[in-house]
C-alpha cells in the first residue's frame, strides 16, 4: 500500500526513528504527519519538516491496520530464495526500492546448525557510510530473516568496501529512480 502525500493526525504517541540520523524519538498524539512512503510494512512520514520512520507494528498510530507479517516459509522447505524474498521486503526509508534491488546486499551465506536449522550471515552496506539508519535497517533485516522457519541465527554485518555506487543497483531500480 502506498499512501504517498496523505496527511494523518497521530492517534497516539508513537516511537519513530528520525531519518537519516536513526535517532529514536516519540511523535506525540495529535500531531499531523504526511506519509511519503509505505513499503515493507514501515511508514516514512514528514512531521514539522523532518522525516521519520514509523515501524509496521505501530501502524495503528496512523490509523492504519497493523498487518501481520506473513512468514513465507510456512509449509515450505527452507531455501536461499526465501531469504532473498525476505530481504526484498526491507526498504531504505528514503528510497522506494528494496535493499536487494538497490544493491546493498553484498553477500549471503547459509550454514547448517547441528540440528538442521540454518545460520544466516548477511553482508550489507548502505548508500552512504554516515547514514544513521544503518542499524535500524540491519535490525529489520535480522528480524525478518529470523522469522523464517528453520533459521537458528542471523548475523547482519554492515560493511563499507567496496563503497556502494549507483552502478550496483539493478536495472529495474535505476529505472524506478530515473537513474539510467
Amino acid at each position: 500500500m502506498n499512501n504517498t502525500e496523505q496527511r494523518i493526525r497521530l492517534l497516539r504517541d508513537v516511537e519513530a526513528n528520525m531519518v537519516p540520523s536513526g535517532d529514536k524519538v516519540t511523535l506525540v498524539e495529535g500531531n499531523i504527519v504526511q506519509i511519503t512512503q509505505s513499503l515493507g510494512g514501515n511508514h516514512t512520514v514528514i512531521i514539522n519538516g523532518n522525516m521519520a520512520q514509523i515501524s509496521a507494528e505501530n501502524s495503528d498510530a496512523l490509523g492504519l491496520k497493523v498487518e501481520k507479517e506473513d512468514n513465507p516459509s510456512t509449509g515450505s522447505d527452507f531455501s536461499e530464495k526465501l531469504v532473498w524474498d525476505q530481504l526484498k521486503t526491507c526498504y531504505d526509508p528514503e528510497i522506494p526500492v528494496n535493499i536487494v534491488e538497490l544493491g546493498l546486499i553484498y553477500d549471503l551465506s547459509i550454514n547448517n546448525a547441528e540440528n538442521g536449522d540454518k545460520n544466516v550471515v548477511i553482508m550489507m552496506t548502505l548508500t552512504a557510510p554516515g547514514c544513521g539508519m544503518g542499524p535500524v535497517i540491519a535490525d529489520e533485516v535480522d528480524r525478518k530473516v529470523s522469522a523464517l522457519n528453520n533459521v537458528k541465527s542471523v548475523k547482519v554485518e554492515l560493511v563499507w568496501e567496496p563503497q556502494w555506487n549507483q552502478g550496483m543497483m539493478s536495472e529495474a531500480a535505476q529505472l524506478e529512480l530515473g537513474m539510467f
